[in-house]
């Protein structure tokens, strides 16, 4: 498995950035399995773009994870970009657009830069917390280019649902205070109507959408603890998206809550079983 940090200069940002990308090498496995040339011209990936939750950064998932294991043993290159607290939103002054950058100009760079595979079927978006927001907007706004979606802890923010629940053994308590976290304005401005309204922040509106017009929708997978304080936006995002005709599927975790071990556990039975995932190498035909 090669881990690659890489630094560059991005147009949309206006600024040096860095992602952390996983990529599938040699093993000796591979031999063992029959399988002595790994290293074909014109061999692709799948790929799985991971988002990271509030506060942190493409690092997270190596540090915290064992995501370099699961990019190897199922041949899925897992592309991990910094987000700055942005909500992967584009800034309110529109000069630095993240949501841009990682929609447009990210993928670009990659397919450019490495063996990845363009088409929609070979193309996921998934993050935690933060993260399941970013990974939804992104998926929703872009139904023909990712085939599905995995949102850990979360959903998309939207108007009138509370972002965040304190909640114990699945049991909602709406009237305990709620957690403040310091992400900036823009954590309000996505919550309100009237600055997401015809834009891609309003996901769910453009996610009602997308289904009554027929279009391919991406299918929708979320994992949360039942003593999570994302379990009430996760399941309300869910049902709703079910009710629209998206495929989807939901998995409450007992005893766990918005934390490491739930997420871990959620990348290796995502990417091994429910992902629509080859776990194999895309090598050229003939």
């Amino acid at each position: 498995m090669a881990v690659v940090k890489m630094n560059f200069l991005s147009k949309m940002l206006g600024f040096q950035t860095n992602i952390t990308i996983c990529l599938p090498s040699f093993s000796f496995a591979d031999a063992y399995n029959g399988r002595p040339d790994v290293y074909v011209p014109g061999m692709k990936y799948q790929v799985l773009y991971l988002l990271h939750g509030g506060s942190g950064d493409d690092s997270d998932y190596v540090n915290f994870t064992n995501i370099v294991r699961y990019a190897d043993d199922n041949k899925i290159a897992v592309i991990m970009p910094n987000d700055y607290n942005a909500c992967y939103t584009d800034s309110l002054d529109g000069s630095i657009k993240y949501y841009s950058f990682l929609t447009e100009e990210l993928p670009l760079v990659c397919r450019t830069m490495f063996p990845i595979s363009d088409k929609r079927e070979d193309t996921f978006v998934a993050g935690l917390s933060m993260g399941s927001h970013g990974a939804m907007k992104i998926a929703i706004n872009n139904p023909d280019k990712f085939a599905a979606c995995l949102c850990m802890s979360g959903a998309s923010t939207r108007p009138g649902v509370p972002t965040m629940v304190p909640t114990k053994d699945g049991v909602f308590d709406f009237d305990a205070p709620k957690p403040k976290i310091p992400l900036g304005e823009i954590t309000q401005k996505i919550e309100d109507p009237d600055f997401i309204r015809g834009t891609v922040n309003d996901v769910y509106t453009v996610a009602k959408a997308n289904a009554d017009a027929g279009k391919e929708l991406p299918k929708m997978f979320f994992r949360v603890g039942d003593c999570d304080h994302a379990l009430y936006r996760a399941q309300k995002a869910e049902a709703d998206l079910r009710s629209w005709g998206y495929e989807t599927k939901i998995e409450v975790v007992k005893g766990l809550g918005h934390e490491w071990d739930l997420w871990d556990e959620t990348l290796r039975i995502a990417i091994k079983d429910w992902l629509p995932i080859k776990h194999q190498i895309l090598y050229p035909e003939g």
